[in-house]
């Protein structure tokens, strides 16, 4: 990790590099990925079953392809009373923060008598995949589920990589306070396949929700239109805005925290200190010098890591608005009034204390974000991205006789005669009733 100098005229070059080092070629994988998803959706079972072996070497079969109740309901005695206590903790909040953003069906009348306006209603099923390996994390479904049950979601499906030592009692558990029924063995392209077209064993969803690696994000593009899905999402990504009054030690631990998740992801700081820049640097690496994945979070550090170091505070922002971050930490004397100049960013932390992984676990928020300076023109996974709005218009006889010439005005303009009719035959019909 280096300090680097950056005017104002360098932002963008220097976000553009980084933006491009973070795409990979994805030919490749591509065609990986839609061979599997063709394999499964001609195959089915017997399709997921030889693709678990060959890339979990796990033996699955259709007696193990779903999770039993015994198992789920076991996986309770297998975790400490403190990680249950934190779950549900975690579920609580998640669920009271989700519950405030909730919409409601609303249907008002116009001056003609038209009644008009729209009925909410949750997407009845729904896939969450969570992923397995060393990221088979609980939070993953606290973090999608518990919007979708706030949402009203009927049935949710898990999908998660297998493993011969057994899943992670701890998402069974979250599945089993969550009431989730269905969860599947399986993981990678092969989950994400079943899920959008179904298999004799899994009934297809609506929608694809959860983080995944590149396999899983491309498959979740490659079946978007069969399904909705959440978001394509990349590596995983902070950005912390510190002046002269941060604090480094804390600036260094969460740059620290972002680069242990793996070796893609990016911890930057940009700040207009050069005291700060120093203190960063050096406190960084003695705290990461003291932790287990040091490994992971030394490379990921080299490759992704930088602090930059800016003219000004109002540089800094201008560099955060440009690159829009997935995470964005902010620590300077006037944490308020820079956050209101943000425009572009997945989730913002405001203040010393508030740093990114207390919003991994507990905050409230989801943290399924936006990724890759997709937060430019998307939002955070929320309970409304589990809802469907249908319009509602129930048109009077005043209104159909008051708005119809307009409406028939248009549809000729546009040269559609059976638009045209379809109104004018209305009108008629309330003239010759005398209305």
């Amino acid at each position: 990790m280096k300090i680097i100098k950056l005017t104002s005229t360098n932002i963008r070059p220097t976000i553009d590099k980084i933006r491009k080092r973070q795409e990979k070629d994805l030919r490749t994988i591509e065609r990986k990925v839609e061979s599997i998803l063709q394999d499964v959706r001609l195959r089915g079972d017997k399709a997921l079953f030889e693709l678990s072996y060959k890339f979990d070497k796990f033996q699955l079969n259709k007696n193990n392809l779903k999770v039993s109740q015994q198992e789920i309901s076991a996986s309770e005695k297998a975790i400490s009373p403190k990680a249950k206590a934190a779950i549900k903790k975690a579920i609580k909040r998640v669920q009271d923060y989700q519950k405030k953003k909730m919409p409601k069906s609303y249907k008002y009348k116009d001056e003609f008598g038209n009644v008009l306006g729209w009925n909410i209603t949750p997407i009845d099923r729904v896939g969450i995949y969570v992923p397995g390996g060393t990221a088979s994390y609980p939070s993953s479904l606290i973090m999608t589920a518990t919007l979708a049950k706030v949402a009203g979601s009927k049935d949710l499906v898990v999908a998660t990589p297998p493993s011969n030592s057994g899943l992670n009692p701890a998402i069974l558990y979250t599945a089993h306070l969550l009431g989730i029924k269905e969860i599947f063995q399986i993981g990678g392209a092969q989950a994400v396949a079943a899920l959008a077209y179904g298999t004799k064993s899994i009934k297809p969803v609506h929608k694809i929700v959860g983080p995944g690696n590149i396999y899983v994000a491309t498959a979740k593009k490659k079946v978007f239109g069969k399904v909705s899905i959440d978001m394509i999402a990349g590596p995983s990504e902070v950005l912390v805005i510190a002046d002269a009054s941060a604090k480094p030690n804390f600036v260094a631990a969460d740059l620290i925290a972002q680069a242990e998740h793996d070796i893609n992801a990016s911890a930057i700081c940009v700040t207009n200190s050069v005291k700060l820049a120093k203190s960063l640097l050096s406190e960084i690496n003695t705290q990461a010098k003291l932790l287990p994945r040091r490994n992971i979070i030394s490379k990921s550090l080299k490759r992704n890591g930088s602090i930059y170091l800016m003219n000004s505070l109002k540089d800094c922002i201008s560099f955060s608005n440009i690159f829009a971050p997935e995470h964005l930490e902010i620590f300077t004397k006037n944490t308020d009034e820079v956050c209101r100049k943000i425009i572009n960013a997945g989730s913002i932390f405001a203040g010393e204390n508030s740093g990114e992984a207390i919003g991994d676990y507990i905050a409230g928020p989801s943290h399924v974000l936006p990724t890759a300076g997709s937060a430019i023109f998307s939002s955070p996974l929320s309970a409304l991205d589990f809802i469907k709005y249908s319009s509602y218009t129930k048109i009077s006889k005043l209104g159909v006789n008051s708005l119809g010439k307009y409406a028939i005005d248009l549809a000729k303009e546009e040269s559609l005669d059976g638009h045209a009719n379809s109104i004018s035959m209305r009108i008629d019909q309330g003239v010759k009733n005398g209305k």
